[in-house]
């Protein structure tokens, strides 16, 4: 699990860097907040994540580390399709992103509560 998410948040580190140079090559700085949770949500959070399920593979023994894993995954893309309609001025999909929103915290408060009561 902590090789996948590992890889997954490369993927994220792409997008976001794409998004950051298609920002400033186009000298429009809208989509800064999508930008920014695609690279500490995405990159750095997902790696660290991963990292630590490769270092301690008794947190990856438990439902938790699943759960935060589908859940995370999930919920990402969509909280970030949502908030690029919604910063670009479309409400539309707000629902996508309160959803997602909560999707990603509450996979990440799976991740934290399996951390404090697993790694030993």
């Amino acid at each position: 699990m902590g090789i996948k998410l590992i890889k997954i948040s490369v993927l994220y580190l792409a997008v976001g860097l794409l998004l950051g140079l298609y920002m400033s090559i186009v000298h429009d700085n809208t989509m800064t907040p999508v930008h920014v949770h695609i690279n500490l949500l995405g990159w750095t959070t997902l790696t660290i994540a991963g990292i630590l399920y490769y270092l301690f593979p008794e947190l990856t023994d438990h439902l938790l580390a699943k759960t935060h894993f589908w859940l995370h995954n999930i919920g990402l893309p969509m909280m970030m399709i949502g908030l690029a309609f919604t910063v670009a001025g479309n409400n539309s999909l707000l629902l996508l992103t309160i959803i997602g929103s909560f999707a990603t915290v509450i996979g990440l408060l799976f991740f934290v509560y399996n951390v404090l009561a697993n790694l030993k």
